[in-house]
């Protein structure tokens, strides 16, 4: 006896070989779910599929009999039915006019994707009594419907082999089905072709739905092959109303991702992200236990679960070197089942390690960004003017919109991370964010520090410390600033030491007499520059008016060893302007960097590995309140640039091996009201994306507006979508975050959950 069983789409690539296979389960695509028979043996399958095709031809063959173009686009019509929702009637004809597009003639008869012009006045019109009208139709039903129990309409209307195109038809077709959320990034292959071992492992397939303080946990082990590549598929469909959440795996100790899930809509949402891994090749040959920590909530409200599958790769590409061994910057909380990170200022993230003699470079990666009220840390102000609004928009976040992440080791400052302002997709405002996510916000890149330096005291076979810091500005009233002892609340944060290792390798210990062994720190305090002016309201002599503030910053940092030298150079500004007595906010922040490792050859030569990166950031945003109810409007321009010549291993930074380059945008405007009947969202996003890397250029332009992809330079990434009219603009969502506080860091209600 067949049982019809439902099941979430999971994978958004899967080919038609796939979803049928003798003696396998058949999964037919819908465009929503996935449907699932068990217990029908294949002799029944094969008959059904028989019957099904011969109804269709013999339906077809009437059809064809009569030839006139009027007919046959009725019989078109009564193909397709079953995709179309009568009241979507342009989405309806995108479908068929992409079937038909790409069919081309049938009996001297073009096929068209319009019904407008259609000569049939009625079905009657063909044959007297309009049997072999009725007739051919029903035939026709009937053996779609046999073909589409089976899953065959892929490879029965589609010039390609795969479902992925039929799934996208359907989702135009039917408005109801979930969307396809998605990061511009250079593409990564899942399964690149291998040398040898070519091997896949589902690592997680879990529901986190009330999920804080209880992670996944998982025994990871090896497969028993020689691999030196590995790649990781998240795919994660929701379906609600949920927040943005936070995601981090570990394996054991160590943190190899750091992600964050979108909010889902009613109808749902599916999202897939494939990550390179090899730069952990240390941790995946070995067993590990695999902590996967997505805190979620789930109540009357809030009651969008995250169905998470995380796969792996494993296969042989004769890859670059990486990390002979990975030691974790961490709260080390694995053996009690919990996630390790820290949370900053209230924890003290430092660890003590005797790192090997045998140690010949060592680099240091820093993941860490600011959550609650240090998320939107780009827009806080000083903090003698939190209260400049509080009793318009009530208070406000400080410490500057200024952050510094430092690392000390044995309390010396050896390198520091100026953040880049991760925006999830909750902020700011909601549509910004449907369907293309902001810049990282699937996969949040750790910059690097280089070590190498301090080996020469680090390999004494003594404990030495390493400690990560998060600080801000204090400002003192003469415009003094000088970094702070603490920042808000809070940031989450770790960090990994990769230590390359070699047997010959003689780093000279600190109580040598080669005095160049000892490496030479130059980190002067940074440079600022604070402005500010605060305007009282000329209408109400208790109010504020306006404030404007800005922050310029300068550093630069040297360490250096007899072989080895590390040199990073900074620059910061921001300019703030908070208006309309709190209501109104516009930041200008832009981040530029470089950093610069070289290497002395025992014939003097210099070995140089530089890096350039620049963060600019325009956001503007104004908000208004009404009696159960509030608005948002805003406009945002923001990018990312990288420029590398490489250096050792796969950089958590490039995200790549040797020499990249590459240079992301994104702008927009939207608009966002919840009322009480619901909430409302419209937004126009544009994602420019241009990397080379592995000396491969790959250029993508996507355009969304309305949570609808409207254009996209990326054939094969592309959704096929419908223009919306104007009547359509404002799409009714289920908001995530509750208030204006939790979705712009300012203003009234509560922060988060």
């Amino acid at each position: 006896m067949a049982v019809l069983r439902m099941e979430p789409y999971i994978s958004p690539s899967s080919g038609v070989n796939a979803l049928f296979s003798p003696g396998s389960a058949f999964q037919i695509p819908t465009g929503v779910r996935t449907f699932t028979f068990h217990g029908v043996p294949d002799s029944a399958r094969l008959l059904w599929l028989a019957l099904g095709s011969l109804v269709v031809l013999l339906a077809l063959t009437a059809a064809s009999l009569r030839s006139s173009r009027g007919d046959y686009r009725q019989v078109h019509r009564l193909l397709f039915a079953r995709h179309c929702d009568p009241d979507q009637t342009l989405g309806c004809e995108k479908v068929v006019g992409w079937a038909t597009e790409k069919t081309g003639t049938l009996d001297g008869a073009i096929f068209e994707s319009s019904f407008r012009e259609s000569r049939i006045t009625s079905p009657w019109q063909s044959d007297k009594y309009g049997f072999r009208t009725v007739g051919t139709a029903i035939m026709l039903l009937f053996g779609c419907y046999f073909l589409a129990l089976l899953g065959y309409f892929p490879t029965v209307f589609s010039l390609g082999d795969t479902s992925e195109n039929f799934r996208r038809q359907c989702q135009l077709a039917n408005p109801t089905g979930p969307l396809d959320v998605f990061q511009v990034y250079h593409p990564v292959a899942f399964k690149p072709e291998s040398n040898g071992c070519n091997q896949e492992l589902l690592l997680m397939e879990h529901v986190f739905a009330f999920s804080y303080g209880k992670p996944f946990i998982g025994n990871y082990v090896p497969p028993q092959c020689d691999f030196d590549t590995v790649r990781i598929n998240l795919t994660v469909t929701s379906k609600g109303r949920q927040f943005d959440r936070l995601a981090l795996m570990f394996l054991g100790d160590i943190e190899v991702f750091r992600t964050s899930t979108a909010e889902p809509t009613s109808n749902g949402i599916v999202w897939t992200y494939i990550k390179e891994m090899s730069q952990y090749i240390a941790l995946w040959k070995k067993p590990q236990k695999l902590i996967f920590d997505l805190g979620n909530l789930i109540d009357d409200t809030y009651t969008g679960p995250f169905n998470v599958t995380l796969t792996a790769s494993f296969s042989q590409q004769k890859n670059v070197k990486v990390a002979d061994a990975i030691l974790p910057i961490s709260a080390r909380r694995s053996a009690n089942n919990s996630a390790s990170a820290f949370n900053l200022p209230a924890d003290n993230a430092s660890v003590a390690y005797r790192i090997p003699a045998t140690a010949w470079r060592a680099i240091v990666s820093i993941s860490a960004c600011g959550q609650s009220a240090e998320e939107f840390w780009w827009s806080n102000v000083f903090s003698s003017d939190t209260k400049a609004f509080s009793d318009t928009v009530g208070d406000l976040y400080g410490y500057s919109p200024f952050r510094e992440i430092q690392l000390l080791i044995d309390g010396t400052l050896a390198g520091v991370v100026w953040p880049f302002p991760i925006i999830f997709t909750g902020g700011i405002a909601p549509g910004f964010w449907r369907p293309i996510v902001g810049i990282d916000a699937f996969d949040l890149r750790e910059p690097e520090i280089d070590i190498t330096p301090f080996l020469p005291i680090l390999t004494d076979g003594k404990a030495h410390t390493f400690e990560i810091k998060v600080v801000g500005l204090d400002v003192s009233a003469d415009g003094t600033a000088t970094l702070s002892k603490s920042v808000g609340s809070y940031w989450v944060v770790t960090g990994k030491i990769f230590l390359y290792l070699d047997e010959s390798a003689t780093n000279t210990p600190a109580g040598a007499s080669d005095e160049g062994a000892v490496p030479h720190v130059i980190a002067p305090e940074p440079t600022f520059t604070i402005a500010r002016n605060l305007v009282h309201s000329p209408y109400n002599s208790s109010a504020n008016e306006s404030l404007s503030y800005s922050v310029k910053a300068e550093r630069t940092l040297t360490v250096t060893s007899s072989l080895f030298s590390w040199n990073q150079t900074l620059s910061y500004s921001n300019f703030g302007l908070i208006s309309n007595q709190g209501t109104s906010q516009s930041n200008r922040q832009n981040i530029l960097g470089e950093t610069r490792s070289t290497e002395i050859g025992s014939d003097g030569a210099l070995t140089d590995s530089r890096t350039t990166f620049e963060y600019p950031l325009a956001v503007n945003t104004t908000y208004s309140t009404t009696v159960g109810g509030f608005s948002i409007d805003a406009s945002m321009s923001r990018g990312l640039d990288i420029d590398s010549n490489g250096g050792v291993g796969i950089s958590t930074f490039t995200l790549t091996s040797g020499p990249s380059s590459m240079s992301t945008k994104q702008w927009g405007q939207a608009h966002f009201s919840s009322v009480a009947g619901g909430a409302f969202s419209s937004a126009d996003t544009t994602d420019d994306f241009k990397e080379t890397s592995g000396g491969t250029p790959y250029n993508r332009s996507v355009r969304a507006t309305d949570g609808i992809v409207v254009s996209d330079t990326d054939k094969e990434s592309q959704v096929p979508s419908r223009l919306l009219t104007p009547q359509e603009g404002d799409q009714q969502v289920l908001p995530g975050r509750p208030s204006v506080k939790s979705i712009l860091g300012r203003g009234p209600g509560i922060l988060n959950l």
